[in-house]
């Protein structure tokens, strides 16, 4: 992440950051280097992600009682912690649904 800070190269943290503070360290610094910082927030029920995490194979598939417990500290992103743009993420029919969060 620094490298690509100092490069102004645009990058994607992929990781669920279900927290504010989780995702705190990364607006921050990303707006210290002048950065436009986009969130996606994928909307999902508990039982969804559930259903979806007994598909995945070997080390991707999550520990039950790990999905329920960040289910539950999951705060859903909001401007004030520093977004330029956030959008919203479903999954309908098996496509992802991307839509502006106002």
């Amino acid at each position: 992440m620094h490298t690509c800070l100092v490069l102004q190269q645009p990058f994607v943290i992929d990781n669920t950051n279900a927290s504010k503070r989780e995702r705190h360290k990364y607006i921050e610094k990303a707006k210290a280097y002048k950065f436009i910082v986009k969130g996606y927030y994928f909307h999902t029920s508990i039982a969804d992600a559930l259903a979806r995490n007994k598909n995945r194979p070997g080390k991707e598939n999550i520990p039950v009682a790990g999905v329920i417990t960040t289910h539950k500290k999951l705060e859903v992103p909001v401007y004030e912690e520093g977004f330029d743009k956030i959008y919203r993420v479903a999954i309908v029919n098996g496509e992802f649904v991307i839509e502006d969060m106002e």
